[in-house]
């Protein structure tokens, strides 16, 4: 695939196969899934999600893995875990981690990932009996569809488990109060759905799925291993929207990097999570 190609369904997607890209990718997943307050959701989630032993496991937009190994260690030695992942590149480190884990699932059937797109799943109707969709709703232009997708893959009583970010809860400290709907508005932007995370149980209800469960947590980064990159990069897109000025800009640095060395400074946002089921 190629740039001038892109997933419809996607911004975090825009097809690149350039390895630079893919890299950057993986480090940022990477570092999330070290973050406490997602090793905590993420662990809510699986508990009230259950994946028992010889269960069929579904992973939309899968990324490194991860999660798919989680759930193939679930519902091994008899169960079989699919995670569906559009980003070659990703996909690809997916399925060298999975070769290397340890947790293969059953040896007839591995743990396998597909290309696929969330808005039109490549599984026919009831085929899981657990789906699995983390930080990926956000990204899509249809989101409410996809959650619709995930519930016609179920059978009647499997479960589904989303978790998804609301970037309207983005703190930035310390930042001027002129400065912060600048960030507020560029931290939004990141995102085709920013509210994706407090929407999650109208969407699933919408599908016809019962929710059972609702928790949430938060991204927080710690000052002494915060990606710069990102921080900086958020104040040059809102000088390139002119929401704020260079100095503006300039000075929001010199507070942050200050604020660092202080063990002053905050970055977070939270993540929610819904845990459902479908009827019958």
């Amino acid at each position: 695939m190629s740039a001038s190609h892109p997933r419809p369904t996607s911004a975090f997607h825009v097809p690149n196969t350039d390895p630079l890209v893919t890299d950057r990718l993986v480090a940022a997943l990477d570092v999330q899934a070290a973050n406490p307050g997602v090793r905590r959701l993420r662990e809510w989630a699986h508990a009230h999600l259950g994946a028992r032993p010889g269960e069929r496991v579904l992973d939309v937009g899968s990324g490194t893995g991860s999660e798919t190994l989680v759930l193939a260690a679930a519902v091994a030695p008899d169960g079989a875990a699919t995670g569906i992942e559009p980003h070659p590149g990703l996909r690809a480190v997916a399925e060298q981690r999975a070769a290397g884990s340890g947790h293969p699932g059953h040896p007839g059937r591995p743990v396998r990932f597909l290309d696929g797109d969330a808005l039109a799943l490549p599984l026919p109707d009831g085929e899981s009996d657990v789906v699995w969709c983390e930080r990926v709703l956000q990204h899509l232009t249809d989101p409410a569809r996809a959650v619709a997708e995930m519930a016609r893959v179920l059978r009647p009583g499997g479960r589904v488990a989303l978790l998804d970010t609301d970037w309207a809860t983005f703190v930035l400290h310390p930042a001027a109060p002129e400065v912060r709907p600048a960030l507020a508005t560029v931290a939004q932007a990141t995102a085709a759905t920013p509210d994706a995370g407090r929407r999650l149980t109208g969407w699933l209800t919408a599908a016809g799925l019962t929710v059972d469960h609702v928790g949430a947590d938060v991204l927080l980064h710690d000052p002494r291993t915060v990606s710069w990159p990102i921080v900086r990069g958020l104040a040059t897109a809102a000088r390139a929207r002119g929401l704020i000025t260079e100095e503006q800009g300039d000075r929001l640095h010199a507070d942050l990097a200050a604020a660092a060395e202080q063990e002053a400074f905050h970055l977070s946002v939270t993540i929610f999570a819904a845990v459902a089921h479908r009827p019958g």
